[in-house]
C-alpha cells in the first residue's frame, strides 16, 4: 500500500517518539521500520526528553494531508482505546505547528538506529 501510494506521489511520514531505552515493543518498531522506508515512506524518531525540550505535547496523533486530526488515547496499562476526530481548526493548525518541531528535530531511522541500537538493527 505505501509503496503504491509513495509511487504516485503521495507522502508518507511520521515521527516516533520514544524512550530510552527502548522497550522490546520500540525496538522491534525500530527493526521493521526499515520495510516501510523502502516501501517510500520516511520514519524519523526523537527521543522522549528532545521532544519535551522542544515543547512538543505528550501525546499520541496523527495528522492526513495536514487536515484531518485524530489524538490516540490509551488506557492505564498503555493499550490503544480509540481515538478522536478533531475538527477545530486552531487545534489542527497547533498539531500541525509540533508536527514540523518534530520533523526538525527527529533523526532518520538509519542514524538513529546506529546511534541508539547499534548491535540490534
Amino acid at each position: 500500500m505505501v509503496r503504491e501510494a509513495t509511487s504516485n506521489g503521495l507522502r508518507y511520514e511520521r515521527v516516533r517518539v520514544v524512550d530510552t531505552p527502548l522497550s522490546d515493543y520500540n525496538r522491534w518498531g525500530l527493526a521493521v521500520a526499515r520495510h516501510n522506508i523502502a516501501a517510500g515512506e520516511d520514519i524519523r524518531y526523537l527521543v522522549r526528553e528532545g521532544a519535551q525540550d522542544a515543547g512538543l505535547p505528550h501525546r499520541d496523533y496523527w495528522l492526513f494531508d495536514s487536515r484531518k486530526l485524530v489524538i490516540m488515547n490509551y488506557d492505564e496499562e498503555d493499550r490503544f482505546a480509540g481515538g478522536d476526530i478533531i475538527d477545530d481548526n486552531s487545534e489542527i493548525v497547533q498539531h500541525n505547528y509540533w508536527r514540523d518541531v518534530a520533523w526538525h528535530y527527529a533523526l532518520r531511522r538509519d542514524s538513529f538506529a546506529t546511534k541508539e541500537q547499534p548491535h540490534r538493527c
